[in-house]
């Protein structure tokens, strides 16, 4: 009795390494790779203002082995790399800090509650559709991130937790954007590398965005309906979220003036966020300006003192410290990767392993090697631009149409972009969120699996048709 007492009180003792020691245990795999994978590269040219691989062009050179103070290097190079994201993260976060402040969102999803009362799960169908087809359509990622900060609460109060609030906007944006069908960004810029006619074969991309999205509603409205009968089922059951206390869901919070008014500045700024990213193509700074002056709006309307704003900013800031800095560590994985020059090295091997498939075979090999690639080039337009040269010419030697190359890319590219701790959007989701990775991941990972399967299907569904 004693020894199995002793046995179980180990067991129980065992604790997941936090997030940090993972990625810290990551590089140092990485840096280890660079005394055993040979250095090289492929040649690049400049073509409409994008930098792409040249097709035969891979050969070997001189190795540039990782030390170990460039292990610890790559941390400050990964965060001086992702800065614009992690700074954005961090003022979108201080700009929702100054609103909380104001008992607005509170006051907003009480409201809410009470008018959806009965309907609570018509809510992740419609919104995951929405943000769907912002990803589908728009290519929005980080964009959608801000929603995070308003789902959370409102999934708390009607029942659900915050693993359903983050899941609304990071699947519903991830499954659209993974099989989007006119996506400039990832469909339109593979395309244009295949020399496609751009946003062609909509049809059949359409086809298999509605499965692949109804998957993912599916999955979560799954979910939702369980912890809605049983709260203890939740993943995130005892634990606080920085964006509301469960333990004021008794109280009841009044939806004043001033508060509505906050909420006119919110929806003024998601609103302009909109037509700036879509017509005047904004990038992370001019989006990181405007929540500057949504927060500072906000805080006037609401009749706060600055002393007050810049407190509560702070403290907005404060619950994403952890996540943020997340983004930053993850990217030190890919710079031992680049500057140990062996990751052209891995794309080459495995381009090399996919030529050696029989045709059948073809076409869900290079859908394999997208899925790879995507773990250590997460940008959707970079792996376009690294891999497409190469895959194009590869397709047509293997009897695989180029649109059938584009669509392997398209899933191998999306599917992990919500699983990945390379994935800055999707961490800076979680870190929003109040979402270990840990903790997405054990819930998550059924859905990767029944998404890589749904790909490899869309993809032997397209060589078997001639998808052109």
């Amino acid at each position: 009795m004693l020894i199995i007492e002793m046995q179980t009180e180990k067991k129980a003792r065992f604790k997941v390494p936090h997030v940090y020691v993972i990625l810290f245990s990551v590089i140092i795999i990485g840096a280890i790779c660079t005394y055993i994978i040979p250095a090289g590269e492929f040649e690049r040219i400049e073509q409409d203002g994008r930098t792409i691989v040249v097709p035969g062009s891979y050969h070997e050179i001189p190795e540039n082995r990782t030390t170990i103070l460039n292990v610890f290097e790559s941390i400050h190079k990964g965060m001086i790399a992702t800065a614009p994201l992690i700074f954005y993260i961090f003022i979108v976060g201080g700009a929702f800090g100054i609103l909380r402040a104001t008992g607005a969102i509170e006051g907003a999803v009480h409201s809410m509650a009470k008018k959806i009362a009965g309907r609570e799960q018509l809510l992740i169908p419609v919104l995951m559709t929405f943000f769907a087809l912002s990803g589908a359509m728009l290519g929005l990622a980080e964009e959608t991130i801000p929603y995070i900060t308003i789902l959370i609460p409102l999934a708390v109060l009607i029942g659900f937790d915050s693993m359903v609030g983050t899941a609304i906007v990071l699947l519903g944006t991830s499954a659209g954007f993974t099989a989007a069908f006119m996506n400039p960004f990832t469909v339109g810029i593979a395309q244009g590398i295949a020399e496609l006619p751009i946003f062609s074969g909509m049809y059949l991309r359409i086809i298999f965005f509605v499965i692949f999205l109804s998957v993912s509603i599916w999955y979560v409205m799954r979910y939702a309906n369980k912890i809605k009968k049983n709260p203890k089922a939740s993943v995130m059951f005892g634990e606080k979220n920085a964006l509301i206390d469960s333990s004021d869901s008794d109280q009841t919070f009044p939806f004043t003036t001033r508060h509505k008014l906050a909420f006119f500045v919110l929806l003024g700024t998601l609103v302009g966020l909109a037509v700036g990213v879509i017509k005047f193509e904004w990038g992370l700074t001019q989006m990181t300006g405007l929540f500057l002056i949504m927060g500072i709006l906000i805080g006037l309307v609401s009749k706060m003192n600055f002393s007050s704003m810049a407190e509560s900013f702070i403290k907005g800031c404060e619950v994403l410290i952890m996540g943020a800095l997340v983004v930053g560590i993850a990217n030190a994985i890919l710079i031992i990767l680049r500057e140990g020059l062996i990751m052209d090295t891995i794309l080459y091997g495995l381009a090399s392993a996919v030529d050696s498939l029989p045709p059948q075979l073809a076409a869900l090999g290079m859908y394999i090697v997208q899925c790879l690639v995507n773990y250590i080039v997460p940008s959707g337009s970079g792996q376009a631009a690294l891999t497409m040269p190469i895959m194009v010419p590869l397709s047509d030697l293997l009897g695989v149409t180029r649109q059938t190359a584009v669509l392997a890319f398209q899933f191998g590219d999306g599917i992990s972009n919500i699983f990945t701790p390379t994935s800055g959007y999707f961490m800076a989701g979680l870190a929003l969120g109040g979402i270990s990775w840990i903790k997405w991941v054990k819930w998550i990972w059924p859905l990767i699996a029944i998404h890589y399967v749904l790909g490899a299907i869309f993809v032997t569904i397209a060589q078997l048709i001639n998808y052109q």
